[in-house]
């Protein structure tokens, strides 16, 4: 029996996967790689998903709505996102969250210990640990549980079949030469993005091509070939999420939980070089263009101890990528930065959060004064993945430069365009995973609908 739909990708188009089936429709999953329950990029989040007006936030008395989201994605993309996009992924969301819940059993929590740059409300949500794999792993598990999912891998999407303008067929190739053109109703482009494809890279985004990649190497541009090749339109190429807390060379996430507890950055000159507060992904690049591309990001045992929380933190400890000192001038020796200028960073630093002074970077957010003794651990800027892709409407169907849809092909996280604007700076927490489940949950659902499911 032929799928309703095929979903190419087995990370976060696994939602879609499930919602798809919850409304009766038979899906077939493929996937390229045997590792995707780590491999994937949504295996490699923090799972922090938004969601606005949840019980979680109510419970916490946390006031927020779909509107209050979307005018928080506005403002920190300075009104480049696609506010069609916007809008239906910031309506969807609570409802996301709440599937996930009640429906795929993951034991979701609202995070409430810091502030995530750019939210206005508490609406990251996350799971114990604050690990994607674990995330990922309550959707395959659903997936296993599934009668009407099927699950074909090692095996990839090449291309998309279509009669009169609307999708008949996915072409499926094996790791052995053979392929194999597998008849069907719908499909949903949920390969991620290009970050694993350097040419790609420095084509649309010059100022990552030399950074670390940190993210799926299955992440190579296949959703962008299909897409165009059936006569696509492209948007926001250029956007990307970075992160500017890489451990090197040790290439663990140190997490930006560290700046906003009252962490900061300082250069191999000992100076800070920007408003920290400002977003891990826009300071992926800056720590890059900095002298020899790499920072020491700083913080004391207050702020370890409130990050533990997330295993990745717990994986840059335990690589042995801290270094502690009893001083400011201790710390910059071990790292071979000049103990008196290190030593000046840091203590004006201490004196801005004493005093709640803004400093000349527009830096006004400082939780307390960084404390002895002080950690350190030296970072680099990394892509993690791109936000730009196949032009989708608010039903994740991709459309043509027309405007017009081209009918049964559906994208979702980086295989569609985001809702982070151009460049790193618009990217919300969040808003890489929620695209992600977000699109794959209402692509599944404009299927179900279609189709009188």
């Amino acid at each position: 029996m032929s799928p309703d739909l095929v979903v190419a990708g087995a990370g976060g188009g696994v939602a879609g996967a499930l919602r798809a089936a919850e409304l009766g429709l038979r899906v077939l999953v493929v996937e390229s790689s045997p590792q995707f329950r780590q491999g994937n990029n949504t295996s490699m989040s923090t799972a922090m998903l938004p969601g606005a007006g949840t019980r979680w936030q109510a419970d916490a008395g946390v006031d927020d709505s779909p509107q209050t989201f979307v005018d928080d994605i506005m403002a920190k993309t300075e009104g480049q996102a696609d506010p069609e996009l916007a809008t239906a992924l910031a309506e969807v969301s609570g409802r996301l969250v709440t599937w996930l819940a009640d429906h795929a059993g993951a034991p979701i929590e609202l995070a409430t210990d810091f502030s995530y740059p750019g939210h206005s409300r508490y609406r990251c949500h996350t799971i114990p640990h604050r690990r994607g794999a674990l995330l990922l792993g309550v959707l395959l598990d659903g997936l296993d549980r599934s009668a009407s999912v099927d699950l074909l891998t090692p095996a990839r999407l090449v291309d998309v079949v279509t009669t009169d303008g609307r999708v008949t067929a996915a072409l499926v190739s094996y790791p052995d030469g053979t392929t194999e053109e597998i008849e069907c109703g719908a499909v949903l482009l949920a390969t991620n993005g290009f970050g694993a494809n350097r040419e790609m890279v420095s084509t649309h985004i010059p100022e990552m091509a030399r950074a670390t990649y940190h993210g799926s190497a299955e992440s190579r541009g296949d959703a962008l070939r299909i897409g165009t090749g059936l006569g696509a339109d492209t948007a926001f190429l250029d956007a990307y999420q970075g992160h500017g807390a890489l451990s090197t060379p040790y290439a663990t996430l140190t997490g930006w939980a560290t700046v906003m507890h009252g962490g900061l950055l300082v250069n191999a000159d000992g100076l800070r070089f920007g408003d920290e507060t400002t977003g891990y992904s826009e300071f992926g690049h800056q720590v890059v263009a900095q002298p020899g591309g790499t920072a020491v990001l700083v913080f004391d045992q207050r702020i370890h101890d409130a990050c533990l929380v997330f295993d990745d933190f717990r994986a840059t400890v335990d690589a042995g990528a801290l270094r502690w000192a009893d001083s400011p001038a201790g710390l910059g020796e071990a790292f071979g930065i000049d103990p008196a200028a290190f030593s000046e960073t840091i203590e004006e630093s201490r004196a801005l959060a004493r005093s709640g002074g803004v400093d000349r970077f527009g830096r006004s957010f400082w939780e307390q004064p960084l404390g002895l003794p002080l950690a350190g651990v030296r970072v680099t800027g990394a892509l993690f993945h791109t936000q730009g892709g196949l032009r989708v409407d608010g039903q994740a169907r991709v459309l043509r430069a027309d405007g017009t849809a081209i009918g049964g092909l559906y994208a979702s996280g980086g295989a569609a365009m985001g809702i982070s604007g151009h460049g790193a700076a618009g990217y919300l927490a969040g808003n890489g995973l929620l695209p992600a489940l977000g699109l794959a949950f209402l692509a599944a659902e404009d299927v179900a609908r279609r189709r009188g499911a």
